[in-house]
């Protein structure tokens, strides 16, 4: 089986082989035996593979790389479609938050003012890719991570429809945190996942039909002992009923966090920005050496993963076992593994909704539970939404579609109501001055590609 990842420089890409060579060690059927890179940047795609190769080395069976220099000679034949690109680079993300907090709100990669910048300058460059997978790799898959998620797997999806599937390692990371507290095997668990990418609810979690989330809400040191817990706190878990995705701490608790990024030396964007390009001068200046500078750069990126938000929520340290990585790696590679084997599973995936929430349209990419088999991804059923759940989502759905509006056709208007209508912006005049000082730094950000509503 070929993979072929989209973004092949990325500082992630060893999590996704990582987990490859997992598989070469248990000689899993129908295993990736060829992974092909394809990246902009040449330099950043020649130090990831010295990484692979220093990781696979006594690894029998590990899965050739190959460095693809055309996005169709890296999609042509391929099976697999991993897409984690980034548009405009960390230094766009940069812009991203910084243009937001100078109007006093919320800046960040995928929620917010930030979250629709980033939006605009990516849904271009996601369809043209779309469109090169229907042309060249018609029978792949497209497992899409780039950002924001939900909404590129919505634009990809008016080309290639069932065939691209969204993925993102936040809900996976939330079920097993919740399964360890409840005290259950997380391989054992059935739950309610519902929601957008970035924005969803954990509203059961059972173990041969008993659901233990009541007893863990109930349970103070329970919920103190993870992530979710100590960031959301105990009396507005049981107050919400459900665990809420780490990112919805920016919509619940809009001011504390908008004031702990304010009092931040430098934004998240700014501290990868400065890290990566440290981290991928020193190996490629030093290629047998990269395997270590990468590990020692991955385990900093983790440990100050959503540093502003546990700030906002008391100040605390992540444990030594949220520091292991990726999540969204084992996603995609047990999606793939059910898709080329027609092994059902079931995952939390971004698909096309259906009727599985019937306030929103059937062709909108939801984040939920769903059966994988070798046909694809299917939502389940699942439980009524709340109306303060079905609402936020609702007005989300909204901002998103606006953004893909705005980016397809050129649409100022539908740029500036995606901006002005988000919850955590809710000014148009903010808005228009967001997306003025946006424009003026589009061609500094991205080096000329920007989307034309940027540029």
């Amino acid at each position: 089986m070929r993979l072929t990842i989209l973004g092949g420089g990325g500082f992630r890409v060893p999590l996704v082989h990582r987990a490859l060579l997992d598989d070469a060690r248990r000689d899993t059927p129908g295993r990736c035996t060829e992974l092909v890179l394809y990246d902009t940047d040449s330099m950043r795609m020649r130090v990831i593979s010295s990484v692979l190769a220093a990781q696979a080395e006594g690894v029998p069976g590990a899965p050739s790389v190959r460095l693809a220099h055309s996005l169709d000679d890296a999609l042509r034949g391929t099976d697999f479609v991993f897409s984690a690109i980034r548009v405009g680079g960390t230094a766009g993300r940069v812009l991203d938050e910084r243009i937001p907090l100078s109007e006093g709100v919320l800046g960040q990669e995928t929620v917010g003012a930030g979250g629709v910048l980033y939006g605009l300058r990516t849904v271009l460059v996601a369809l043209e890719i779309a469109e090169r997978v229907a042309a060249v790799a018609p029978g792949a898959w497209v497992i899409n991570f780039t950002n924001p998620a939900g909404m590129v797997t919505e634009a990809m999806s008016a080309v290639l429809g069932r065939r691209v599937i969204g993925i993102c390692d936040s809900p996976v990371g939330l079920v097993r945190r919740a399964a360890h507290a409840a005290g259950a095997d997380p391989d054992r668990v059935s739950f309610d996942y519902v929601g957008l990418n970035h924005l969803g609810w954990l509203r059961s979690l059972s173990v041969d039909g008993e659901d233990l989330l009541p007893g863990l809400l109930a349970d103070d040191a329970a919920l103190g002992s993870f992530e979710e817990g100590k960031l959301f706190g105990a009396d507005w878990l049981r107050a919400l009923g459900a665990l809420p995705n780490e990112y919805l701490h920016y919509y619940y608790f809009r001011r504390e966090t908008l004031r702990s990024v304010l009092e931040s030396p430098e934004t998240r964007g700014q501290f990868l920005d400065e890290q990566q390009s440290g981290f991928f001068a020193q190996a490629a200046a030093a290629p047998d050496r990269s395997y270590e500078l990468w590990e020692r750069a991955r385990l900093q990126r983790e440990s100050t993963y959503m540093a502003e938000s546990r700030a906002a929520s008391g100040g605390w340290q992540r444990d030594s076992c949220d520091l292991d990585g990726g999540g969204y790696d084992r996603v995609a590679l047990a999606l793939m593994g059910a898709v080329a084997r027609d092994e059902p599973t079931r995952l939390i995936l971004n698909v096309p909704n259906g009727t599985t929430v019937p306030g929103l349209a059937p062709d909108a990419i939801i984040e939920t539970v769903c059966e994988v088999t070798g046909e694809g991804a299917r939502p389940l059923p699942c439980a009524p939404l709340r109306e303060d759940q079905l609402g936020l989502m609702l007005q989300l759905k909204a901002v998103e579609r606006a953004t893909i509006t705005a980016a397809v056709h050129e649409d100022r208007d539908a740029a500036l109501r995606a901006l002005a209508l988000h919850p955590l912006v809710d000014s148009p005049a903010v808005a228009a001055r967001i997306l003025e000082r946006a424009g003026r730094g589009a061609v500094r950000r991205t080096g000329g590609d920007a989307s034309p509503l940027l540029a």
